[in-house]
């Protein structure tokens, strides 16, 4: 609710056809709708299910070049081709109807909730770990296909670490 959408023509317009770039060089079978916003200064890019890109402006700020913006737009898209967050969300369903079935089946059934409920998260952990690893693969990829340095994913992803180290060590302060 607190984010705001930027309504410069000529960025939205940059953005939009960065992102449509790599699209066309990715995976993804549906289109991609593409939106530039403004949510604070952490930078950051939002790949949800269904083709919307989410591109903070701060993102835009913090990129050296078009290269390092391209390559973590890649990885966003990358998430959404690869459908991550719908087999996520559908890994978590699944559990919690083993769950809720162990707990239908008696005193045995509550060991294997028990377990369950170890196994699931640790499950979606490594789930999310496998996602981020598939993306930045597939970032890399889609990225020098639309005709970027692949290192620039590298740079990009370093950069980004360093200032949510900074941003984590200020408010520790």
């Amino acid at each position: 609710r607190s984010t705001k959408a930027i309504h410069d023509n000529e960025v939205n317009a940059y953005v939009n056809r960065l992102a449509q770039k790599i699209v066309r060089y990715s995976d993804a079978e549906i289109p991609f709708t593409v939106k530039v916003i403004d949510s604070g200064d952490i930078p950051r890019a939002y790949g949800l299910p269904g083709g919307f890109l989410y591109v903070d402006s701060a993102l835009i700020l913090s990129a050296d070049d078009e290269a390092e913006l391209a390559a973590v737009m890649a990885h966003e898209i990358a998430h959404v081709a690869a459908r991550h967050a719908t087999r996520a969300m559908t890994r978590r369903d699944v559990c919690r109807i083993i769950d809720s079935i162990a707990y239908v089946a008696g005193p045995a059934g509550a060991g294997a909730a028990d377990i369950g409920g170890l196994a699931g998260p640790l499950s979606v952990k490594k789930f999310s770990r496998d996602a981020e690893y598939e993306a930045d693969l597939l970032a890399i990829e889609y990225a020098y296909a639309a005709g970027y340095d692949p290192q620039a994913l590298l740079d990009a992803l370093e950069k980004l670490h360093a200032i949510e180290d900074h941003k984590k060590s200020e408010m520790a302060k």
